[in-house]
């Protein structure tokens, strides 16, 4: 995925998500999609949830992302129902780490992907403060909605460095040795000093000081966020009653 993929792009979204919405949304779905599979008398509730981030991301216009994932959770899913009865040896060990990883952590992941690119560190914070969270907690969290996107672009700008110098799959330098030298050492070194920059700018802007931080930015509950609730919190009391 490209880099723009990770930043945040609230204004750019057609639907308007509170932050503690986004998060209250990961949790239940990575809570409930991880502690079962797409089959049994939850499935309608689980596919209910797993259908959340697609739909998230098709608003969002992150449209490479949403057919993506639709792919990914679709091929996993007719593996779990299909393949896995009636593979036998390693075409079914296939079958099932690759459906079971898939149909388990992917919605999990995509939320969590569509929370950090739609939601601006301040509105972040913001709603980690009215949830009275500590400062231990929200600066860690506002450094790492930080920390990711950067490091994409330096993996980026780390790859197309050593393509131009021939080091890359399929060219002479393109060894496993030089790959690990060239490309995840320097990316090694430079998540380290990221992630001390990015503390340092934390600290530099007053983030954990003892007077109460002011935000511009404003976040609030509004119909969707309601909408988006009923619907989730209706697919997990499906999923314990059935």
């Amino acid at each position: 995925m490209e880099v723009k993929l990770f930043q945040s792009g609230a204004t750019h979204t057609r639907l308007k998500l509170d932050p503690r919405t986004k998060l209250f949304m990961m949790l239940v779905i990575s809570t409930v999609m991880i502690s079962g599979s797409i089959e049994g008398s939850a499935v309608c509730p689980r596919l209910v949830l797993a259908c959340v981030p697609f739909i998230l991301l098709l608003t969002g216009r992150r449209i490479k992302a949403a057919v993506f994932y639709a792919a990914a959770f679709a091929l996993a899913g007719y593996a779990e129902v299909f393949l896995v009865y009636s593979t036998t040896g390693i075409l079914n060990t296939v079958a099932v780490m690759f459906s079971g990883v898939v149909t388990r952590f992917i919605p999990c992941v995509v939320m969590g992907y569509y929370l950090l690119a739609t939601t601006r560190v301040s509105e972040f914070m913001a709603a980690m403060e009215r949830m009275h969270v500590s400062q231990k907690i929200i600066i860690p969290l506002s450094v790492m909605f930080r920390f990711f996107p950067t490091v994409v672009e330096e993996a980026r700008s780390i790859n197309n460095a050593m393509r131009m110098r021939g080091v890359g799959v399929g060219t002479a330098g393109g060894s496993p040795r030089a790959l690990l030298e060239y490309r995840m050492v320097p990316l090694l070194m430079s998540a380290v000093k990221i992630g001390d920059e990015l503390s340092a700018s934390a600290l530099t802007r007053g983030l954990g000081g003892p007077d109460k931080r002011t935000n511009v930015c404003r976040i609030g509950f509004g119909p969707w966020d309601a909408v988006f609730a009923v619907i989730v919190l209706g697919a997990v009391a499906a999923c314990l009653f059935l």
